[in-house]
């Protein structure tokens, strides 16, 4: 089978990306081991976050960094003979994380935020998803008038440079629009711009649909079988063969695997993450996508459930789940809003892929003609999957990106 166009991984990045080289005129198969949005993009806090246009930075100060070795957080967690594995990178993402390089890349990576809810809004329509979607934001709670001061400070900074929309509640804003939630919360923010997603695998599913409906196939395969075929790309798959002029590497924290074989040596690190549903007790209801700022879990009322988020485990990709970061989270939980028994079997993880300087990579490998990278994406790839999804179609077709992605370009590492 020849095809125009080969999409390995089908999480968010890779079910985008095909959508829009399939409206292009490509013909399009997207590949991957598990049907899509199985992977990475099944477990997330349900966010697509306009409003995160700085990424995460590691921390820079000595008393902060101490209180993350002692591995009791929720926030964070790590594996102990994970690290010496994890050193390298590690030094480059707190490198990149000082205070002037962090504010630079916030302003490079910030087209990428500026444009997340209007391609997703252009892919919800198409794919009849509205049904799946809130556009009321999500809110940030504090515990003490310290942090709730410093971030809104920060916030007001946000709004003046990146034009994000914010309002600041009071402790008794939250009381009336969280009636069940017990905890004395001193304020918060409420993020008035991101939208937000009551199943994120379901909108995986029906982005795949619709990228059906214009003619493109789904099959399973494997990336590991990715070779070249003349001036082609060629893999097997669950039909045989199939074989296309180009071949995009939209495989999240598997990634690096894939384009070692290849050669490259892109420095990915992997924060792994949890999550669980619960029932509520009695009538109780979260009306909120709600973060426990001091604490560092998310409490999001999705349509299986609550589901509780955890912060970032640094552990090996294949590790064996350690949900210790979720059972802390549960038990503080518990103490702020009624939620009853776990709903699903086991925790969910999931590892999301990262660069030490934060930001994606997505363009065209340095070495090899018909070859396109885009992974990286950290904690914002179900935000940045559709913009991606664009911005790489448009160049693998000879348009000019309608943003500009030079940022992101594979090169910068130097592979």
């Amino acid at each position: 089978m020849t095809k125009d166009a080969i999409v390995l991984g089908a999480g968010i990045v890779g079910v985008s990306t095909a959508i829009h080289l399939q409206r292009r005129g490509r013909q399009v198969i997207l590949i991957d081991r598990k049907a899509p949005g199985k992977e990475t993009s099944f477990g997330n806090a349900g966010l697509i976050q306009r409003e995160g246009v700085v990424p995460y930075g590691f921390p820079q100060q000595i008393g902060i960094l101490l209180r993350y070795a002692l591995n009791n957080r929720i926030d964070a967690h790590y594996h102990l003979r994970a690290l010496p594995s994890q050193l390298a990178f590690l030094a480059r993402y707190w490198w990149h994380s000082n205070a002037k390089r962090h504010e630079m890349i916030a302003r490079a990576y910030a087209p990428l935020i500026e444009n997340s809810i209007l391609e997703h809004k252009d892919l919800i329509e198409a794919s009849h998803a509205e049904a799946l979607i809130r556009k009321d934001g999500w809110m940030k709670v504090f515990r003490t008038a310290a942090r709730r001061d410093a971030e809104l400070a920060e916030a007001s900074k946000w709004q003046k440079e990146f034009e994000v929309s914010y309002e600041a509640l009071s402790a008794s804003d939250i009381a009336r629009m969280e009636p069940n939630i017990t905890e004395s919360f001193v304020g918060g923010i409420r993020w008035t711009d991101p939208w937000s997603v009551l199943d994120p695998h379901a909108l995986i599913a029906a982005y795949r649909s619709y990228f059906e409906s214009l003619g493109g196939r789904f099959v399973t395969g494997d990336a590991a079988s990715l070779g070249q075929s003349g001036s082609g790309w060629k893999v097997m798959t669950s039909e045989g063969s199939i074989a296309a002029d180009d071949a995009v590497m939209a495989l999240g924290p598997w990634a690096d695997i894939a384009t070692q074989r290849l050669g490259y040596a892109f420095p990915l690190g992997v924060k792994r993450g949890y999550h669980m549903h619960y029932s509520t007790q009695g009538n109780a209801i979260l009306n909120n996508w709600t973060l426990d700022a001091e604490r560092g879990y998310f409490l999001a009322p999705m349509n299986q459930g609550i589901r509780l988020t955890t912060g970032a485990e640094f552990a090996s990709r294949d590790a064996p789940k350690t949900p210790v970061q979720l059972d802390r989270a549960e038990a503080v939980a518990r103490t702020i809003f009624p939620i009853g028994e776990r709903l699903d079997p086991e925790p969910w993880m999931g590892a999301r892929p990262c660069t030490p300087d934060m930001m994606p990579i997505i363009g065209k490998a340095p070495r090899h003609n018909g070859l396109w990278f885009a992974f990286g994406h950290a904690h914002h790839g179900l935000t940045l999957g559709p913009v991606t999804g664009r911005a790489l179609a448009e160049l693998m077709t000879g348009e000019t990106p309608f943003i500009d992605i030079s940022a992101y370009s594979p090169q910068r590492f130097g592979v």
